[in-house]
């Protein structure tokens, strides 16, 4: 194999663990977060909206972290800083 296709072989086996082990995590916090908020709620009915409210902003921050993930494996494919300097040293060989 060339040095492209290793960069590229890279590249995506990376992007692919960036996505998988970056949304694996966020959605047990999510899972976690609603489960505990709807069991607080079933205790203090009265503070609802309290916990609603404060589980939303939450699940937003925990959510960031997902689509961070997804943003890097992204520049990872895509982007990748990589590819130029790997093709412009296979140019001038």
């Amino acid at each position: 194999m060339d040095s492209t296709t290793v960069i590229a072989v890279a590249s995506i086996s990376s992007a692919g663990l960036t996505i998988s082990i970056g949304c694996i995590a966020p959605a047990l916090g999510e899972g976690k977060a609603v489960a505990t908020a709807l069991s607080s709620i079933a205790q203090q009915p009265d503070a609802a909206p309290t916990i609603t409210r404060t589980l939303f902003v939450g699940l937003a921050m925990i959510e960031s972290l997902a689509i961070y993930c997804f943003v890097v494996s992204m520049i990872l494919i895509f982007a990748n800083p990589f590819w130029g300097h790997f093709l412009s040293l296979a140019s001038h060989k």
